[in-house]
């Protein structure tokens, strides 16, 4: 080890879940393009998380047993991988594909480009795991900030999970359809979903406070590209520009966009 960090086969533990992540995604990629289907895309964004997760705890681990934040934090990233992944899946197979890549899945080349954005997505929100499961010597000992992620990353979880039951049961009901959901969550936020997504990430980038040091800091990026590509990139403004599409000219829904704040809810209501 070297700087206080495990490596494998001479390569840090950073560059080396970076290679296993775009190889996941590469090898699940072919079958993918040949069959022209995205019905595993999510599936095995879910599967990369799980295995980066184990093998950055099993690699870090060579010296010395893993440490309680080490098993934990990677704990937290198997239990949110397979519930998302796995809700996800269940999603597609029953709606019977994902309209994002009906332009995409026909070539081969501009297929890779989602595969290959699943790739960097995993590894960028993974690097606050990937630091605390690699560090080599004993692990620091649990801190407050250990305390108030855990108490974060549950309170994201549950928000999550409710968000997304609560968006499944309104479209599974017929008397909706066509109609945008505002109701539970999602009265006191556009994307209750993403808020959930925002905070669970955050909250394992406290579990790493204790850990980082020097240029490890920079792991803080995680929970920064989760929030930026959420809210600015891949999630909010294509929802809403899809959103605004069908119910654009709906004074309801304009109402609704008016006074829903899209990921943070108001503390205060103006009502």
């Amino acid at each position: 080890t070297q700087g206080g960090a495990a490596e494998f086969r001479g390569i840090s533990m950073v560059a080396f879940s970076a290679i296993l992540c775009f190889a996941i995604q590469l090898t699940a990629w072919v079958p993918a393009s040949l069959l022209q289907t995205e019905r595993f895309y999510d599936l095995t964004g879910g599967l990369t998380y799980i295995i980066l997760a184990i093998t950055t705890l099993m690699l870090g681990s060579k010296e010395e047993d893993p440490s309680t934040r080490e098993l934990l934090v990677t704990a937290l990233v198997i239990i949110w991988a397979i519930r998302l992944s796995s809700f996800l899946f269940l999603r597609i197979h029953h709606a019977g594909k994902d309209g994002r890549f009906d332009d995409l899945k026909t070539s081969p080349v501009r297929f890779l480009v989602p595969w290959s954005l699943q790739g960097l997505w995993v590894f960028v929100t993974m690097n606050v795991v990937i630091v605390i499961n690699s560090q080599s010597g004993p692990s620091p000992s649990l801190t407050a900030w250990d305390a108030i992620g855990v108490i974060l990353w549950v309170a994201g979880f549950c928000v999550e999970v409710v968000a997304d039951r609560q968006k499944s049961a309104f479209n599974a009901n017929p008397s909706n359809e066509g109609k945008w959901i505002d109701e539970g969550l999602w009265s006191i936020s556009r994307h209750p979903n993403y808020l959930g997504e925002i905070m669970l990430w955050s909250g394992i980038a406290l579990l790493g406070v204790p850990c980082f040091s020097g240029l490890e800091g920079v792991a803080w990026v995680s929970p920064v590209f989760v929030y930026i590509l959420l809210t600015k990139v891949s999630g909010v403004p294509i929802l809403d520009r899809r959103a605004m599409e069908k119910w654009g000219e709906d004074p309801s829904y304009l109402l609704y966009r008016e006074n829903t704040p899209e990921i943070m809810p108001r503390l205060i209501s103006q009502k």
